[in-house]
């Protein structure tokens, strides 16, 4: 690492989790986090007996259970096996960005999602928010049958009223007529709106997402960019969560590990320049924390040393930057046609021109990138979202059909998007939920999950794929090409019909392609042919330079897609929910990220709160102190503070949306922060687990990993390092074991839903994580190192080590925990009598003790979601992760 970029104190340990832990402040007594050991509330010796003595008296009453008959196939289906679960590949959307999936299907029971090799979005991998969509699938919560003024009414009573009104506004032309869609990249959604607009010429059709690439489309002329990472040695990540947040992250980060494979071989170099601590940033090899509002500028003094010159001044910029951005120039010009600039879809399209036009004289356009034609990709602009509510306000608008989101929440709190939606005479919303749109539109239709759906989408690359359903619709809900495709003509057609017949026009793929496409999930010939975006940045220069004076003043407020909830279209799913933020490790909530300086100006500490003002309005959170966040940016995750998203969702954390503006891109300045006076209870999954004074994380720099391979499998020789059992022998045979790579490791916490999903854990809850019960088989520590205003990160997963000489396995009473010939640690549950001497013993802390019975009252619906070859756990035992 480049001293310009690395802080020479070293105060403090060499690695921490916490600012407290920086700080050495003293630990508790106990290893365990107050209240993790104790009983369950209300239980003693006495009631325990009690309970023992009932299931003995109980046991005998098995045979006084109802008379239930089941009925043996006569004839079994093609292909199903009773045990033997069925593959079959599809796609899951979100937004303009579609992702290849393999699902695992138990008698036509959809319960696992695992990524699609063959498709290019996802070569295999799956986020925290793919693996999770099979809980969404079984939501109890899910809005079932269709909806008029509230009450339950019928698909064939909306279509009769449809009906009624269309011939009135194809009279007209459609005048009157509005559509708001969520955004998509569907050729045959795309075809149908055409046909839509044919029918109603005079109607409106506005697209729009809370979180789009539109400023990335608009920057170049309608392409998508591809990032090469495989290719790339040098790159610049600018306020871009390029391996976790943005569109094709699986890719991108798919793509920087194979840069990272064989260290002797040389290794790509990422540096990340942005105002909030990401996955990205903390997986940099130098990383520098900006405002958003100044990468701009930053980027200006790149260009120049890279000699573009339309670059513009770098107004503002702090001298310090001004050098690592020549630093940084000066490396990609080394790096020439294997350098890559990546630039974040919040900053403004002029923003992403510049970065173009660099890219261009690097000669990297074509090899590190490739920009392809965003055909069928529906992404509208905050323009047209505004001209719609005016439309509306004044009255233009009598019939507005919304096609999914959840625009009355989403929507800046600048457009007041609710109060125009009660001035229109009719409105149609197609959702998922009864979420708040739907309580003020006068119909609802139940949205199909893409697991009950046929449809399409497209790939960043253009690659075509398939949406198929695994699944009947549970709730009697139809789909988006059902709805458009009636609007369109008048005829009520399945999905499949609508489908098949764009597949047929469009890519003429016949019986046998049509069939490979259902086998495969794609047409991998139907990929879009990169192009260069020529005229792209034709206008960037002036514009560049007339914002980079605009800074503003004041704190800068930046809003994010949450990691987990995105922008709040999975609030009502309890994995997510639970599932700690990569870098905050917050759960069950979202609250004010703010660096120490700041923290130290505004005299607020974690778990303090604050009130954020603008123009007049203003919303109090809680407070992180986080590490690595730029000074004056305050960043606050969307998705939170849902009045209407269900059981899960509702009331947890804080909307931030009626902060935003039309105008405001991603971030804004000029925005006033004080203390508040409030009580906040963040719980956080990382602390309570600390590995007091143990060795955390091992690490090296590349030359010394070359002079010492070894040196992550050898004692710590500061440490007094005694051998409590003999090693095992290889000679007498292998071992069976599972490896980590932690140099490729990103901390996305894909692996821990994952684990969720497969295991059949239980969700707790916020008051149980509070009390350190999270019952995660598997956890992703994050620790810091160095200076806390610019630290480095690092990860390290930690699941049931399976030790050779396990000290679990001597303290167990009853031989619960034992191992097995090929060197696993297994867990007999059936055996277990709750002691938790295992727990107490084990020295990585990865035992979990199941307090209650959390599955007792989980709803029929839900339970078809457990994995049926995996136990499902009752109270009183210990649980572990078992290498599945």
């Amino acid at each position: 690492m480049s001293s310009e970029f690395k802080d020479s104190s070293d105060e403090g340990p060499k690695v921490w989790s916490t600012l407290g832990g920086r700080r050495q402040e003293p630990v508790t007594e106990s290893e365990f986090k107050f209240g993790a050991l104790d009983p369950p509330d209300g239980v003693t010796r006495r009631s325990v007996l009690k309970l023992l003595g009932a299931s003995a008296a109980l046991a005998g009453t098995a045979a006084c259970r109802p008379v239930e008959h089941i009925v043996p196939y006569v004839e079994y289906p093609e292909g199903i096996i009773p045990g033997v679960p069925q593959r079959y590949a599809t796609t899951m959307t979100r937004g303009a960005d579609a992702y290849g999936i393999v699902v695992e299907s138990h008698e036509g029971r959809p319960n696992k999602i695992e990524g699609n090799e063959l498709h290019p979005a996802s070569l295999g991998a799956a986020s925290a928010q793919i693996q999770a969509a099979i809980l969404e699938l079984y939501d109890p919560d899910r809005a079932v049958g269709p909806r008029r003024v509230g009450e339950a009414s019928s698909l064939d009573a909306f279509r009769t009223e449809w009906t009624a009104l269309a011939g009135d506004l194809a009279a007209s032309g459609g005048e009157g007529l509005a559509v708001l869609s969520a955004g998509h990249s569907s050729p045959t959604l795309t075809d149908l709106a055409g046909e839509f607009a044919a029918r109603y010429p005079q109607a409106r059709w506005v697209t729009w997402d809370a979180v789009s690439d539109r400023n990335i489309l608009a920057a170049h002329a309608g392409h998508r960019p591809v990032y090469h990472l495989d290719r790339a040695r040098v790159v610049l990540d600018l306020d871009c969560d390029l391996l976790h947040g943005e569109g094709n992250a699986l890719v991108n980060a798919r793509g920087w590990s194979r840069g990272r494979n064989d260290p002797t071989a040389g290794m790509n170099r990422l540096y990340s320049v942005e105002s909030g601590l990401s996955v990205t940033g903390a997986s940099a090899d130098h990383r520098i924390p900006l405002q958003s509002r100044q990468v701009k500028a930053f980027l200006n003094a790149v260009a120049r040393s890279v000699g573009v010159a339309a670059a513009g001044e770098s107004v503002g910029l702090e001298p310090r930057h001004l050098e690592r951005a020549q630093i940084i120039g000066a490396d990609l010009r080394a790096a020439g046609s294997a350098a890559l600039i990546a630039i974040g879809r919040r900053q403004p399209p002029t923003v992403h021109a510049l970065a173009l036009d660099i890219l261009r004289t690097l000669g990297a356009l074509g090899e590190t990138v490739t920009y392809h034609p965003a055909t069928d990709v529906a992404w509208g602009s905050d323009a047209d979202l505004q001209g719609l509510v005016e439309a509306m306000t004044a009255g233009s608008i009598s019939t507005l059909v919304i096609l999914g989101g959840n625009p009355v929440y989403e929507t800046p709190g600048s457009l007041d998007f609710a109060a125009a939606l009660d001035t229109v005479a009719t409105s149609i919303h197609l959702g998922g939920y009864y979420d708040e749109t739907s309580l003020r539109c006068t119909w609802h239709l139940p949205q199909t999950h893409f697991l009950e759906a046929w449809g399409d989408a497209r790939a960043v690359d253009g690659t075509p794929s398939i949406v198929q359903p695994l699944i009947a619709p549970l709730h009697g809900g139809v789909s988006p090409v059902e709805v458009i495709g009636f609007l369109a003509s008048g005829t009520w057609s399945p999905g499949l019909e609508w489908v098949q017949r764009t597949w047929n026009s469009r890519f003429a793929v016949g019986t046998a392609g049509w069939n490979k496409v259902l086998h495969d999930g794609l047409l991998a010939s139907g990929v879009l042919p990169a192009v260069d975006p020529a005229g792209a940045s034709g206008d960037a220069p002036s514009g560049i330079q007339a914002e980079a004076a605009v800074v503003g003043e004041g704190y800068e407020l930046v809003w994010l897609p949450s990691s987990t909830v995105w922008d709040g279209r999975y609030s009502n799913n309890a994995w997510l929910q639970e599932a700690p933020d990569p870098m905050s490790k917050l759960s069950w909530d979202n609250a004010a990220l703010i660096d120490l300086e700041t923290a130290n100006e505004l005299g607020v500490e974690t778990e303090d709160a604050v009130t954020l003002s603008r123009d007049g309005l203003e919303v109090t959170l809680p407070v992180i102190v986080l590490p690595g966040q730029a000074k004056g940016s305050i960043a606050v995750d969307l998705g939170y503070g849902r009045s209407a998203a269900g059981r899960v969702g509702n009331g947890i954390g804080v909307d931030i949306n009626p902060l935003r503006g039309l105008d405001d891109v991603g971030f804004v300045g000029g925005v006033s922060v004080v203390k508040a006076v409030a009580t906040n209870d963040l719980v956080f999954s990382q602390e309570e687990w600390s590995l007091n004074d143990r060795p955390l994380v091992r690490q090296a720099a590349r030359e010394e990993y070359l002079e010492h391979p070894a040196f992550a499998q050898e004692p710590d020789a500061e440490l007094d390092f005694v051998e409590l059992y003999p090693r095992h022998d290889y000679s007498e045979g292998p071992q069976w074991g599972m490896a980590i790579d932690l140099n490729a490791c990103t901390g996305c916490m894909a692996c821990v839903t994952a684990c969720q999903s497969e295991n059949n854990i239980p969700v707790v809850g916020k008051r149980e994580i509070d009390r350190g019960r999270e019952m995660f088989w598997l956890r992703v520590d994050r620790y810091f190192q160095g200076d806390p205003n610019e630290p480095e990160v690092l990860f390290q997963p930690v699941p049931c080590m399976h030790c050779e000489n396990a000290p679990c396995e001597q303290v167990c009473p009853v031989a619960a925990t034992v191992h097995n010939p090929d060197g696993l640690n297994l867990m007999v549950y059936n055996r277990c009598i709750g002691t938790r001497y295992c727990s107490n013993n084990c020295p990585y802390k990865v035992r979990r003790f199941n307090f209650y019975n959390f599955t007792r009252d989980t709803p029929e619906l839900t339970k078809m979601a457990m994995n049926p070859d995996v136990t499902v756990r009752s109270r009183g035992v210990m649980e572990k992760c078992t290498y599945c």
